[in-house]
């Protein structure tokens, strides 16, 4: 990415027709743009009426300008916005002219990557702009709302400093050896190690979830023919999203169906019912609904109610969904059994749901559970993490416990303080303490423009 000390410009507002256009524009000639566009030097944090022109002097349009001067502003640097006309010929318009004036195109990611380069942001707090733009669920966005503010970055400074007080009596051992018996003698470096530990888990145990809620809960109904899959799919996603009939066999291919349930983003998946078939092509639709299952975060195993198998499919079938995600076991058609909507646990500790797809009762026990699974509406703890960091998390949980074995086993202290640092500094990697050019650059790539 090219120096900070040119200006950028971008439209901030989605392309298309709409009331309203922003420009906006940020580094040092911000304000000799101001003055040639409009022919009025700029307040600071004023909003001024002006007309926009061109070389020619013609009005290309007319609207507001703010000015916010470094370095109290989004990205740390003189900032420029220019509210127009919405559309797409006027924004362009007036894109074209700042660039004429002196400016530069942004590129992707820019202008929250100064903010980072200038400690406005730090680096999970600029990644939750992007999650902030592209959250799909109303609790994906609150999430990384409160990443926005701060909450994740600082439960992971708080581990940080506990590392740093564990990391000072270690070295401190070292440099006084004397030191070193009383210090494995009280028990106070495992017990912090301990806690250190718990804190990590914490924090990775909800920032698996809070990926699960970023992405989407990815759900596959399984469950032999006729119980009910394509039902529980149309009245999940409010729609006759798939064919329902009583004929076996009527899905043979993977449907597919992203829906919200409660306000959180669900790929649902429907497939071919699982039984013994001469037919290839439904041979082909059973191999493909065990394989997505394989790698679903929740199963659904679907059975008719009053069912009296262990479970909804046959054990060779079962035996592939070792290990796989999360599985519930709905009992279908309450209705028909003459039920009531219940929710109970099996001896493996699996919920079991009976529900009726075809009049609704007890779906919401469903949802609830799903709603659970993927970060309820109100919990504060969930993380909307990514991947990379969910990947540091569980890299500083493996160091951690490595070096717990280390310390039970009395290995030198000198390989334990190591993995200490190196936890720390893996840490540090998720809020951009410790960073890499080629990381920077992957991150912020893949922002919209004009953030």
């Amino acid at each position: 990415m090219a120096d900070s000390t040119d200006t950028i410009a971008a439209i901030a507002t989605p392309a298309g027709r709409g009331g309203i256009a922003v420009l906006r524009l940020s580094g040092p000639a911000c304000v000799s743009i101001a003055a040639e566009l409009t022919g009025t030097v700029p307040e600071s944090r004023h909003a001024h009426f002006v007309a926009f022109r061109d070389s020619r002097a013609e009005v290309i349009d007319r609207g507001l300008m703010l000015y916010f001067p470094a370095p109290a502003s989004y990205t740390g640097e003189d900032v420029l916005e220019l509210h127009g006309h919405g559309g797409r010929t006027l924004p362009r318009l007036l894109l074209a002219r700042t660039l004429e004036l002196g400016a530069r195109h942004a590129e992707p990611g820019e202008f929250s990557r100064r903010a980072f380069l200038n400690d406005k942001l730090d680096l999970v707090q600029a990644e939750a702009v992007a999650d902030i733009v592209d959250s799909g669920s109303r609790q994906a966005a609150r999430s990384a709302m409160r990443s926005l503010e701060g909450d994740f970055s600082r439960k992971i400074d708080a581990v940080v400093e506990s590392l740093i007080r564990l990391r000072v009596d270690v070295e401190g051992a070292l440099d006084f050896p004397e030191e070193e018996l009383e210090l494995l003698e009280t028990g106070g470096l495992k017990q912090g190690l301990v806690e250190c530990l718990e804190q990590l888990r914490r924090l990775l145990e909800n920032a698996e979830r809070g990926g699960r809620l970023r992405e989407g809960l990815r759900i596959v109904i399984l469950g032999r023919p006729n119980v009910g899959k394509s039902s529980l799919l149309n009245c999940l996603s409010r729609s006759e999203r798939a064919i329902v009939t009583s004929v076996p066999g009527t899905t043979r291919d993977l449907i597919e169906e992203q829906i919200t349930v409660g306000g959180l983003t669900v790929n649902m998946v429907d497939t071919a019912g699982i039984r013994e078939t001469g037919d290839v092509i439904e041979r082909e639709g059973i191999d493909r609904a065990l394989n997505a299952a394989a790698t679903a975060d929740v199963i659904l195993m679907m059975r008719d109610a009053g069912e009296t198998r262990d479970t909804a499919l046959p054990e060779e079938q079962m035996q592939r969904l070792h290990g796989a995600g999360e599985v519930i076991i709905i009992n279908n058609k309450i209705d028909l059994a003459g039920e009531e909507a219940s929710l109970q646990y099996d001896a493996e500790g699996r919920p079991v749901i009976g529900l009726s797809a075809t009049t609704g009762a007890g779906v919401e026990l469903l949802t609830d559970r799903l709603l659970e699974l993927g970060g309820g509406e109100d919990d504060q703890d969930v993380i909307l993490a990514r991947g990379r960091h969910m990947d540091a998390l569980r890299r500083a949980v493996s160091l951690l416990e490595q070096s717990l074995v280390r310390l039970e086993e009395h290995i030198t202290l000198e390989l334990l303080a190591e993995d200490l640092r190196v936890a720390q500094s893996t840490l540090g990697e998720i809020t951009g303490e410790v960073a890499v050019d080629d990381l920077l650059g992957e991150i912020f790539s893949r922002f919209c423009i004009g953030k």
